[in-house]
């Protein structure tokens, strides 16, 4: 166990800043994800395409529901807590779409691109070692034979490395039941033979939009059931893919969409309130906020080639030829 405390979390604290000033020399960042991205990487050609997601998502309405917790779960940030919540990091940082990621290079925990130091004192008090030894990051979409960890579930080995991952290795907070269940799930749910044939898929708006929708119904379904933890985490994982959204439509002429966005995520987190306190009217309030994301999506696709998910744009913004930060 690492008991440096206060010194673990100084060392932290310098090399998110030592990150940070790598990434001024080129300018401020323009999307959040490039602060993992590798100096050499082709910035576009990441920020715009991703690898498919090879999910065979189960029949029975329960398992799905299961995984499509654990789904959403995978990819919010405060899953994870402390440095990683705060800077961002969630499960699919590492794992993108659920497979892996060759360009993530972060210092002090990587050392060639592709590859990260789970022991490292950066993200974990619990699991910090002092010696740098990243490995290559899996492939969780790819050979289940290949993957260190067991997933059979009459292993039971799947569920408490998840939550040591969890609660040691970023020191995040105690998942709710129905979260680590999900994310075991999810994780099983992963296959190569659920993988279409294309490698990689575009980044879009409507699919972040799809995501959160996802994520709202997932919360929906377990405040009904009065699992107030399970449906904070999902509001906050459907607010975490807004997030994703609002930084891609920062040109000026976008700011009826923003402020849409931002309306919405506001909705949202009066509506964790009322979920946290099992409020009555919660059920509602939450299919009232999933309805609303169709006429969101509507807009947000159809000015999507004035946003930054759009490669041509965001090559100027990188060029020069469009300001880095719109105001």
């Amino acid at each position: 166990m690492d008991r440096r405390g206060p010194r673990a979390l100084g060392f932290a604290a310098a090399l998110l800043a030592a990150a940070g000033a790598a990434l001024a020399a080129g300018g401020p960042v323009v999307l959040r994800a490039e602060r993992w991205l590798a100096p050499d990487a082709d910035k576009v050609a990441f920020l715009t395409r991703q690898p498919v997601e090879c999910l065979a998502l189960p029949a029975d309405p329960q398992a799905r529901l299961s995984v499509e917790i654990g789904r959403a779960a995978f990819r919010s940030p405060t899953l994870l807590g402390g440095q990683a919540a705060r800077s961002g990091v969630a499960c699919e940082t590492c794992h993108r779409n659920g497979r892996t990621n060759r360009d993530f290079h972060f210092p002090g925990v990587s050392g060639p691109p592709g590859t990260a130091d789970v022991t490292s004192s950066l993200f974990s008090t619990h699991r910090g070692d002092d010696i740098f030894n990243p490995k290559p990051i899996p492939d969780l979409g790819g050979p289940k034979a290949g993957l260190r960890i067991d997933q059979d579930r009459k292993a039971a080995a799947l569920e408490p490395f998840i939550h040591g991952l969890v609660t040691q290795e970023f020191d995040g907070a105690e998942p709710p039941p129905a979260v680590l269940k999900g994310l075991a799930d999810y994780v099983r749910a992963l296959s190569p033979a659920a993988c279409p044939r294309a490698a990689e898929a575009p980044i879009r708006a409507g699919d972040l939009v799809d995501d959160a929708h996802r994520a709202l119904d997932a919360a929906r379904t377990l405040a009904a059931r009065g699992d107030r933890p399970g449906a904070d985490a999902m509001i906050q994982a459907a607010r975490a893919r807004l997030f994703l959204l609002d930084e891609r439509y920062a040109d000026p002429a976008l700011a009826p969409d923003r402020a849409r966005l931002r309306e919405t995520d506001q909705a949202l987190l009066a509506l964790r309130e009322a979920a946290r306190a099992g409020a009555p009217d919660t059920d509602r309030g939450l299919a009232d906020a999933a309805a609303g994301l169709t006429p969101l999506k509507a807009a947000l696709v159809r000015h999507e080639g004035r946003s930054l998910f759009d490669a041509g744009r965001l090559t100027a913004v990188f060029e020069g030829r469009l300001p880095r930060r719109p105001s």
